[in-house]
């Protein structure tokens, strides 16, 4: 897959991280990078900078904060999203599933998806990002083959938070461009009728609702 797109791609990278000085948040940018060598527009969503609830699952939102509804329009924007995650007690961080579960098919369906797994441990983040591939599934989006899990985070990044380790780099990198090649292969016009085809072969059971 060596197509650089032409049309207007946007990727979000959405950060499960709301520490001031987070790996997780480093190597989302750089997985940005990624997406940006492709020629994509991108925007990183900080959750610091949203006001958000917990997620109640109440039908009537009236009440909810502004930044719930801004939150989704800057995800529903986007042609393919990268979600980053530090592990936590063998999962994903529990402020980025709130920040998911305030979403819905509307944000997800249809989009492209890329995974990155921080971890101050040996082990990496994979139970993390198994995770999160299943909430992709479930949310109709396409879960990108490739994903990139960064094992002892504090060793691999300079203060100006640039990564040190050039292999593990690429592979971060390689998320971001996975998401910008396949989103725009999604958008062009050769493939937009068998997406289209595809997308409704089967009926989406909640697509009637956004969380």
């Amino acid at each position: 897959m060596n197509e650089t797109p032409t049309e207007s791609i946007h990727v979000v990278g959405l950060c499960g991280s709301i520490r001031d000085d987070s790996f997780t948040r480093r190597a989302l940018n750089v997985a940005l990078q990624g997406a940006q060598e492709m020629g994509a527009t991108t925007q990183l969503i900080d959750l610091r900078a949203y006001d958000l609830p917990f997620c109640s699952g109440k039908d009537n939102q009236t009440d909810y904060p502004q930044d719930v509804f801004r939150l989704r329009k800057d995800v529903s924007k986007a042609h393919g999203l990268i979600v980053a995650t530090p592990e936590y007690h063998g999962s994903y961080a529990g402020v980025l599933k709130n920040a998911i579960d305030l979403m819905g098919f509307d944000q997800f369906e249809g989009k492209m998806l890329g995974l990155v797994g921080v971890s101050g441990g040996a082990l990496g983040a994979v139970d993390a990002l198994n995770s999160l591939r299943n909430i992709g599934r479930a949310l109709h989006a396409w879960v990108v083959p490739h994903q990139a899990s960064v094992s002892d985070a504090y060793t691999h990044f300079d203060d100006d938070g640039s990564m040190t380790n050039t292999p593990l780099k690429e592979r971060v990198l390689d998320v971001g461009r996975q998401v910008a090649r396949f989103a725009f292969l999604h958008s062009s016009q050769q493939s937009q009728s068998f997406m289209t085809e595809w997308e409704k072969a089967l009926p989406n059971p909640g697509g009637g609702r956004t969380n």
